[in-house]
């Protein structure tokens, strides 16, 4: 049945490719962001293919802003089945060189914003004891890494409210249900848009990934709530497990490639544009959709079989233990064939 859906940030980015991974399936999608132009360029892929969608411009930052949003998708789809926290911003620079109000700004929006949209999808799932929040993590929630000290800290905030969350809950027998799904490096705009203070362009650490393999494991995620998270692509499963088991040896590791690794060659331009404060596709003249793809289109990947792995767990998991018995069935019948014989 077609659900109506709420997603955060998706006027680019993973929130685009998401928006329209739910209209493919049919649902009714409701789109929030701050950048109007692109916010109509996702509405109009989404009608492309046969589905409702309205828009709501608000700053996730802001609480008031986002239940005005949420009223209006909810006045023109119906109620909110399933609510997609994606909206983020940050800043790419050594601590000491974000100014405090810039921290606070990542802070508000990445983790505060999650927090607000979390707060108004629960206002409406909890009276009537069904939904499904979806939080888009990031392997950066667990493993920090050098010049996103802003966003590191705003993803590993988001995984612990959600895990309190989720705790309450089910203290409460709610049908109400939240999972987090955790992301790799992925080919974004954001590289073209965050603040940067870096002497070379930002670039996402290899290997990275499209954003329809992230959109593909949201949309599977909303639909199969019951796991607490799920893992896509499988540098971020290693980074995960890597943090639990050598925790100081990556830091160590990062401390030496973490800076290199982030920047292309290619240097900063002088004067670059940022969207911290305000949206960067602008209106009228100035007027531009960024999408769902940054620039590295050549280097990323459109599949990942580890997320594959991660969706089907269950039946890969029956189906490698049942070769397995079938392989040592069969070793244990040649060797007594092979004592028998003469």
């Amino acid at each position: 049945m077609p659900r109506t859906v709420v997603i955060t940030g998706a006027s680019a980015g993973v929130g685009r490719a998401v928006a329209r991974e739910f209209a493919r399936r049919g649902d009714r999608v409701g789109l929030v962001a701050r950048g109007l132009t692109g916010l109509r360029a996702a509405a109009d892929e989404v009608r492309e293919m046969g589905a409702e969608a309205v828009v709501a411009t608000a700053d996730m930052a802001d609480p008031g802003a986002v239940r005005a949003a949420a009223d209006h998708v909810e006045s023109a789809l119906g109620p909110v089945d399933v609510w997609v926290n994606v909206a983020f911003a940050s800043v790419f620079a050594p601590f000491t060189e974000i100014a405090p109000e810039e921290f606070r700004r990542v802070t508000e929006v990445s983790y505060l914003g999650y927090v607000n949209g979390t707060r108004e999808a629960l206002s409406r799932m909890t009276p009537r004891n069904r939904g499904t929040i979806v939080q888009v993590g990031s392997a950066l929630g667990t493993r920090s890494i050098p010049l996103q000290s802003a966003y590191c800290g705003a993803k590993h905030a988001v995984n612990g409210f959600t895990s309190s969350i989720r705790t309450e809950l089910l203290h409460d027998r709610s049908r109400v249900r939240i999972t987090v799904v955790q992301l790799p490096a992925l080919n974004t705009p954001q590289f073209s848009w965050t603040l940067s203070r870096l002497p070379r362009h930002p670039q996402p650490v290899p290997p990275l990934y499209q954003p329809e393999v992230a959109a593909r494991a949201v949309v599977y995620a909303a639909a199969h709530p019951g796991r607490k998270q799920y893992y896509v692509g499988a540098s971020t499963l290693l980074t995960i497990l890597a943090e639990k088991a050598a925790a100081g040896l990556l830091d160590r590791y990062l401390a030496r490639t973490g800076y290199d690794s982030q920047q292309t060659s290619e240097p900063a331009p002088a004067h670059r544009p940022d969207n911290l404060w305000q949206p960067l596709d602008g209106e009228g003249d100035a007027a531009r959709d960024y999408g769902a793809h940054g620039v590295f289109d050549d280097s990323a990947r459109t599949r990942s079989a580890q997320a594959w792995w991660s969706r089907h767990a269950l039946p890969a998991s029956s189906a490698l233990a049942l070769a397995a018995a079938g392989a040592a069935l069969c070793v244990r019948r040649n060797r007594r064939r092979a004592g028998t014989s003469p």
